[in-house]
């Protein structure tokens, strides 16, 4: 892969080729970058599937409550 860097940023970045590794660092930007994508789409897959369940009826917590202090 390559990519295009305007000269004045690349100056800049062969001043600095001694205290960075660039290349490890646009690679651990591209990880990050990706689970952060993947991350958000998995939450949006779980958002539409909760919103397609129907809800339980009303009381049903109160009601399981209720039985399992009943069974103790």
């Amino acid at each position: 892969m390559s990519i295009k860097i305007p000269e004045d940023l690349r100056k800049k970045m062969r001043k600095l080729k001694d205290q960075v590794e660039w290349s490890k660092e646009i690679r651990e930007y591209i990880q990050r970058r990706i689970r952060e994508i993947e991350s958000k789409r998995t939450i949006e897959e779980v958002h539409k599937m909760i919103e397609s369940t129907s809800g339980v009826p009303e009381g049903t917590a109160l009601q399981t409550v209720r039985e399992d202090r009943e069974s103790h």
